[in-house]
């Protein structure tokens, strides 16, 4: 069903605003580093040559790649790395191996996202705040301590979440799309010969002509694009639609003319390479710009760590981190979440990024190289999708995806000259979180290989139980059981310590699976094991938010009767012991115990009810 006009407005000015934060704050620095190096002469061909490069780089990643392409591999509706990730693993499934290649992939660029989302909101605020010293040069010194003061208050606010000043995002961006494309036209207006560049030829003579610099130039005009990443991930907030209207019925039009009229101004004053977004804003707008500026830059920066709380979330579902504490802000939107944990890790990145950094030239080499990464990582699982998940002809697939990764690979190659200035700081945040991560699922695999080994088969374990039967007593027992049809720990303990059984005993798997959602009529499953026992599994997708309290209440007809105020929740607390000679190397082993030990417990992130829960420890050895 299409969406109604008034609902289709508001989706599309709520994308405006979320969706085109990064991309559309790119203006204030991008086409300034092309010329701020040095290393391209400031001539007219040179000028009309690099207009050219963001016109068909916007053209051809954003516009032909993401917004016609990418977005048609949606999962269930919904896109970003991890639901492609889980799209096309189950395009490979009859493929372990490969499967197993991809997943890893898959987790280096997740990781390469969070390095991602400490350089966007330092580049992006800095910049802003950089417009100060065109006001005044006395600004200057206060710069640094400005941004952080902004940075600092809005990683802050995220405990009391965005609902409230939410709907105020749409809006200001707006505002500023509006703003930045009247300034454009107006130094367009006093030199429309810079339109030629968009003409493919002016690229492909500056290339031609400047193999070298036309290579290094291609790391900054590559900042055009950072925030393309996000027209894919936010598809299942807003729809394919509304972010398709608001790309080239706003969007794009706003960034082009902008960098067209900072090529007119530059070709007109060379000089104003130093800050030309600032310099073609007229004197009595520049507080007011700057200030514009700074709220874009916030949004930016806030639509990128609300999407680091999405992901994070979708990681743990999908076994990759341990589970952490999230607290929901809003009560009608389930989307909106916090996660402490996650936001003071980014603020204390962000912080380290501005102080090492310290102005948005010094970390424009430190941006892009992770951005450019996960480009490359998202056009080879795209691959799989078109040609094993849809059944595309392989030619056909490998076509495509070798024009799109000769692209890719062409910026990231630009991109990786700036490693040694900067481009480490991202890539060695990825580097550790991607250890963290596949440390994780590899002491969660040995883990459940290890329990699996010294289990006991539940049905032949309660045959033996009953033959001289314990005393049961009154009320609900739920045993959660990471295996289905295994003896939990928690029973073994129960019996043994307080030798009673529950008049109803349930033994819960709780199962998460590659698929954004799973709707309640697929939530449960339940199996009569006898004597008033019963064996359940309940499924979750990657975006659903587990409640196991409220999936049991869909077991009510179906053979048992739980009462929420008699039921008791038996849950296992495992202290995991490194051993020499285990499965992973021993600082691997230690790093996943200390992990284990400091996950939030099962009990918070299945919502369990406090005065209704009872932890049995065990200590296993991996």
């Amino acid at each position: 069903m299409s969406p109604s006009k008034s609902s289709l407005t508001a989706l599309t000015l709520g994308a405006i605003g979320v969706v085109y934060g990064d991309i559309g704050t790119s203006v204030l620095y991008a086409f300034k580093e092309v010329f701020v190096s040095g290393h391209v002469p400031i001539t007219t061909d040179n000028i009309l040559g690099v207009l050219s490069l963001f016109f068909w780089t916007l053209t051809i990643i954003v516009t032909v790649k993401y917004v016609v392409l990418i977005m048609r591999a949606d999962n269930a509706g919904e896109g970003g790395l991890m639901a492609l990730l889980a799209l096309a693993s189950q395009s490979v499934k009859d493929r372990p191996q490969l499967r197993g290649i991809l997943l890893m992939i898959g987790v280096f660029g997740v990781a390469l996202f969070f390095g991602d989302g400490v350089i966007t909101p330092a580049i992006s605020v800095l910049s802003a705040v950089e417009g100060l010293e065109v006001v005044t040069p006395a600004a200057k010194p206060y710069v640094v301590a400005i941004s952080l003061t902004v940075l600092v208050v809005l990683f802050a606010m995220q405990r009391r979440g965005t609902g409230d000043i939410g709907k105020f995002f749409g809006p200001i961006t707006v505002l500023w799309f509006l703003a930045i494309a009247t300034s454009g036209v107006v130094q367009i207006a006093q030199n429309p010969m810079v339109l030629k560049a968009m003409l493919p030829g002016y690229a492909l003579a500056f290339i031609s002509q400047n193999y070298g610099i036309a290579f290094i130039t291609l790391g900054a005009v590559f900042l055009a694009v950072t925030g393309a990443e996000a027209l894919y991930a936010d598809m299942g907030h807003f729809g394919k639609q509304p972010i398709r209207i608001a790309w080239f019925g706003l969007v794009m039009p706003a960034l082009l003319l902008n960098y067209f009229g900072q090529g007119a101004l530059v070709l007109a004053d060379p000089k104003a390479t130093e800050n030309p977004f600032y310099l073609m804003t007229p004197t009595w707008a520049l507080i007011p710009m700057v200030v514009l500026a700074t709220a874009a830059t916030v949004i930016a920066s806030q639509a990128l760590i609300t999407g680091a709380f999405s992901a994070t979330k979708q990681t743990i579902q999908l076994g990759f981190l341990p589970r952490l504490s999230i607290l929901h802000t809003s009560i009608k939107d389930t989307g909106q979440i916090y996660i402490p944990t996650v936001n003071w890790i980014l603020l204390a990145g962000v912080i380290a990024a501005v102080t090492l950094f310290g102005s948005s030239t010094a970390l424009a080499a430190a941006y892009g190289i992770s951005v450019s990464l996960v480009m490359v990582i998202t056009t080879l699982l795209t691959f799989y999708v078109v040609h094993y998940g849809w059944g595309y002809r392989l030619w056909l697939s490998l076509t495509s995806t070798a024009f799109f990764v000769t692209v890719d690979l062409a910026f990231f190659a630009s991109n990786s000259l700036k490693i040694v200035q900067g481009g480490w700081f991202p890539l060695a945040m990825a580097l550790v979180l991607y250890v963290v991560m596949t440390t994780w699922k590899d002491g969660r695999r040995l883990l459940n290989q290890k329990l699996r080994v010294d289990s006991i088969d539940l049905k032949s374990f309660l045959e033996a139980v009953f033959v001289s039967p314990p005393l049961r007593v009154e009320g609900t027992a739920v045993f959660l059981t990471a295996e289905p049809g295994t003896v939990p720990n928690a029973l073994l303990h129960n019996l043994k310590h307080n030798k009673v059984l529950h008049e109803n005993n349930l033994f819960v798997t709780v199962h998460n699976h590659e698929v954004p959602w799973i709707g309640m009529d697929k939530r449960l499953e339940i199996e009569a094991l006898g004597h008033d026992c019963w064996q359940v599994v309940i499924h979750y997708g990657f975006k659903n938010d587990p409640d196991l309290p409220k999936a049991l209440l869909h077991i009510k007809g179906r053979g048992c009767e739980l009462d929420p105020m008699t039921t008791s929740y038996f849950l296992s607390r495992d202290i995991v012991i490194p051993t020499i000679g285990g499965g992973m190397a021993q600082w691997r082993e230690k790093l996943f115990s200390q992990m284990h030990h400091n996950a939030s417990g099962a009990a918070e992130f299945l919502k369990l009810p406090n005065n209704s829960v009872v932890e049995l420890g065990s200590k296993i050895e991996i």
